[in-house]
């Protein structure tokens, strides 16, 4: 295993259910609704990755949404955007594994607010524990188109490996179903990162609230 060089104490992570925007999939309703729905329904984080659209219109999205997280008593990670996570004092940035490296988004943003880090590999989960990242986003676990661009799944091998090597917990991505989710919490997964799951659903709170219930109980 990779020598830790985190100097910060590890910060606790008290979510299972890691909600990852995506205003494309949701069928053409607006999102924050649908979010303010998800989060009502008992979601308590959220990660707003809206990456085509400009700084300005993010900045206002992020607005809108960290007021609904606050409402909701939820917390608010932001894509990539140290600087936009600063600006609002939203909760923390989630880093893609080539984006900025976390020791310096530590240094930038300090102990106070969280960094989740998508990884593809144990290696990845291993790195980011190192650099000092509070939680990973580990996967595709399962085949699903929106993480195609990221190869093949990789399985629940993986998954179990890093949680098991992995001091920080590990969140299972792509393909995530309420039929899956009892094998990725026996493989180790601290909880599970979804979009079109709940994004997609024509009843956002009945949805959120089965696959929250199914994810409590599969502990």
């Amino acid at each position: 295993m990779l020598e830790n060089h985190c100097l910060s104490p590890m910060r606790h992570i008290d979510f299972s259910f890691y909600l990852i925007t995506d205003r494309h999939q949701t069928g053409g309703r607006p999102l924050l609704p649908l979010l303010d729905r998800a989060l009502g329904a008992g979601v308590k984080a959220v990660q707003l990755r809206e990456k085509d659209l400009d700084t300005r219109s993010l900045l206002e999205l992020a607005k809108e949404l960290l007021s609904l997280t606050r409402k909701h008593e939820g917390l608010l990670f932001i894509n990539d955007r140290v600087d936009l996570v600063l600006a609002l004092g939203a909760d923390g940035v989630h880093l893609r594994s080539d984006s900025m490296p976390v020791d310096a988004a530590r240094r930038v943003l300090g102990s106070d607010r969280l960094i989740g880090v998508s990884t593809h590999s144990v290696k990845e989960v291993l790195q980011a524990e190192s650099e000092g990242a509070d939680f990973a986003l580990l996967g595709p676990i399962y085949d699903t188109s929106s993480k195609r661009v990221y190869g093949d799944p990789i399985g629940l091998g993986p998954l179990e490996e890093a949680s098991r090597c992995s001091r920080i917990p590990v969140f299972a991505i792509g393909g995530m179903s309420e039929e899956r989710l009892p094998d990725v919490r026996r493989a180790g997964a601290r909880g599970v990162a979804l979009i079109s799951a709940i994004l997609t659903a024509h009843d956002v709170e009945s949805e959120t609230g089965r696959l929250i219930k199914m994810l409590h109980a599969s502990r």
